[in-house]
């Protein structure tokens, strides 16, 4: 039942802005069962019984990954397997078992005692003590998972019916990413908050300390790059209490930006009388992101964003990355495409999948998955998963918007019923969001039903004649008002009470050309075929997209666009990349379609910029 370490999927280490060097991959086959009539409980499966299946970790059962492929739904799953522990790490004080992410809730046991849960969270890691659980020689790790289809949970796109439709696709349940142990001192460091201010020349740090307050020596070290050994700025600090904080200043300093991403390497270190008791390596990038009137600023310069929205599934495994290099060929895919930015959409991604954005120089707008029907009880597990999501990712040059509510999804009574209270948890949100993490700006509903606490005016807009598209905007063309609605004209803009204050305006879901199924006639096609624009060919999309961006060139009163979207998913085919991958126009034609809108946008006087479509009409 044993992989080698060469087959072990998702070997590399899970967590690229806090590492440790000794750790041991848990990933790999573990045992498995469906528990439909929830009786695992009551029958104490934990107490080191063999579960009837097997599964490759960390693939959720239904995809093709896991070995099982099962489309069912199967709201309770047990997870089970053998481990042991080096021998080396007996003498350190505690010994952390860490989950990437599970789907939903978790309870853990080691050699039948239960050691922790995670009531809520199906995005975000969590992490148990278990060395007073172990033993020497051969010990029992047992898993179990609920994922109950309950609207009121947040899901993101996951189908609760378990079946794909429109807007939605297969779930993704129990564990999809890297299950991991690691030795560790009582006192170490437990996270690390890093800032940026202008002029680009300091790193602000904030370190946080796990264990009892003493005398600790804090040394901090940064190097010129990630594969570096050079150290450019050094600090250190003796500390009593379980908080520093550090400036750092960088000598002749380089600025993170798409067309620059460059980063500097951190290494901190803790010791107490001489001794070394934890090492992290970590990263950060010097980056500053801002408002100014209607316009955005990367580093204080006017920045356009060209963005893609990116829903992150595959189809042999779902929401879990079938490898690293799937998650960095997506973020290579949106760089082909001419894209500066993109959108992770209803999905708090794999940190590897923002290691590639901030290495590889790509924008990021993080969103959290949210509900699809209000409860209070929703409300708090959104807020605290979204807690979580902020202070994992908030160190991420790549990350720029925090998105924690999209098109009102899970509180639809703000606008029909006037319900107060969702009303008063979106700016909840917001002020929270902003406390955790006040360099970033924030949407607080994107697409429409905006309170006065968004940072950002954004618009999700399919309106699938362009002509109708351009004709929607004409007074904000001219120096006028917004439309009243967004795309459906169902939705209104602004929230009763609230209003446009002069922010930056993005169109942050627009096109979503569908094309047409092979061989399936219209009567049998899904419903998005009624909404969306759609396109026989290649050709016809190359032609349609070449007009949106004509469009969109001539709307000056905008500050970027999203355009809908990276790949197929399930039945949505409105992809630039199939499901599989594979494009399906050249990426070197729609980024040059990019280029000359961007020359558009920074210089309305160039000769060239009249038209994005002039040179791609005939390809």
């Amino acid at each position: 039942m044993e992989l080698s370490p060469q087959t072990i999927p998702r070997p590399e280490y899970p967590r690229p802005q806090l590492c440790r060097a000794d750790w041991l991959n848990l990933n790999g086959w573990w045992e498995f069962a469906f528990d439909d009539a929830d009786e695992g409980g009551a029958r104490q499966w934990w107490d080191g019984r063999t579960l009837d299946r097997r599964i490759l970790v960390p693939f959720p059962y239904q995809s093709a990954l896991s070995g099982i492929n099962d489309k069912a739904i199967h709201e309770v799953v047990w997870y089970a397997r053998s481990f042991e522990v080096p021998s080396a790490w007996h003498a350190q004080e505690e010994l952390l078992l860490h989950f990437g992410a599970v789907d939903y809730s978790t309870t853990v046991w080691i050699n039948g005692q239960e050691v922790g849960r995670n009531a809520s969270g199906g995005h975000v890691p969590f992490s148990f003590n278990i060395a007073p659980y172990v033993r020497a020689g051969t010990n029992r790790l047992t898993v179990r998972v609920r994922d109950a289809q309950t609207p009121t949970q947040p899901r993101g796109k996951q189908s609760p019916s378990g079946k794909p439709v429109r807007i939605y696709y297969y779930c993704t349940t129990g564990i999809w990413q890297t299950v991991w142990l690691e030795p560790a001192s009582a006192a170490r460091i437990r996270e690390l908050n890093i800032e940026t201010p202008a002029p680009l020349d300091t790193l602000d740090l904030t370190v946080q300390l796990h264990g009892a307050p003493g005398a600790r020596r804090l040394e901090i070290s940064v190097f010129e790059n990630l594969d570096s050994e050079e150290i450019v700025a050094q600090a250190v600090q003796e500390i009593q209490s379980n908080e520093a904080r550090v400036a750092l200043k960088i000598p002749d300093s380089r600025a993170w930006s798409p067309q620059t991403p460059h980063l500097y390497k951190l290494r901190l270190r803790l010791l107490a009388d001489g001794k070394l008791l934890d090492e992290v390596d970590s990263y950060a990038g010097l980056r500053t992101i801002e408002r100014r009137g209607q316009r955005l600023l990367l580093n204080g310069r006017e920045i356009y964003l060209a963005m893609v929205m990116d829903q992150g599934y595959w189809p042999e495994s779902y929401l879990a990355a079938p490898s690293d290099a799937a998650l960095r060929e997506d973020v290579e895919w949106v760089r082909r495409f001419g894209f500066n930015s993109v959108r992770k959409h209803q999905k708090i991604e794999d940190p590897r999948w923002l290691y590639w954005c901030d290495r590889l120089g790509v924008l990021v707008w993080a969103e959290m998955p949210n509900a699809m029907k209000w409860s209070m009880e929703g409300e708090e597990n959104l807020l605290a998963e979204w807690e979580r999501a902020v202070r994992r990712d908030r160190n991420h040059p790549s990350i720029i918007t925090w998105v924690p509510v999209n098109e009102t999804m899970g509180f639809r009574g703000i606008r029909k019923h006037r319900h107060d209270g969702q009303r008063a948890f979106l700016e909840r949100v917001v002020t929270l969001t902003r406390a955790l993490d006040p360099t970033r700006l924030i949407v607080d509903n994107d697409g429409w039903e905006h309170s006065n606490l968004t940072d950002i005016c954004t618009i999700h807009d399919y309106t699938p004649d362009l002509q109708s598209f351009r004709a929607r905007y004409r007074e904000a063309l001219s120096g006028g008002l917004l439309p009243q609605f967004a795309w459906h004209r169902r939705q209104p803009l602004f929230l009763s009470g609230a209003e446009y204050r002069g922010q930056p305006i993005m169109l942050s879901e627009v096109g979503g050309f569908l094309m047409l199924p092979p061989d399936v006639p219209e009567h049998r096609r899904d419903r998005l075929y009624k909404n969306y624009g759609y396109c026989a060919t290649a050709h016809d999309f190359l032609q349609k997209y070449c007009e949106l961006m004509e469009a969109l060139s001539s709307f000056k009163f905008i500050s970027g666009f999203c355009y809908t979207q990276l790949t197929d998913i399930e039945q949505e085919a409105n992809g630039l990349l199939s499901y599989d991958r594979q494009p399906k126009i050249a990426p070197e034609k729609i980024a040059e379609i990019h280029g000359r809108l961007l020359d558009i946008i920074n210089d309305s006087s160039t000769p060239s910029a009249a038209a994005p479509c002039a040179e791609s009409a005939e390809t």
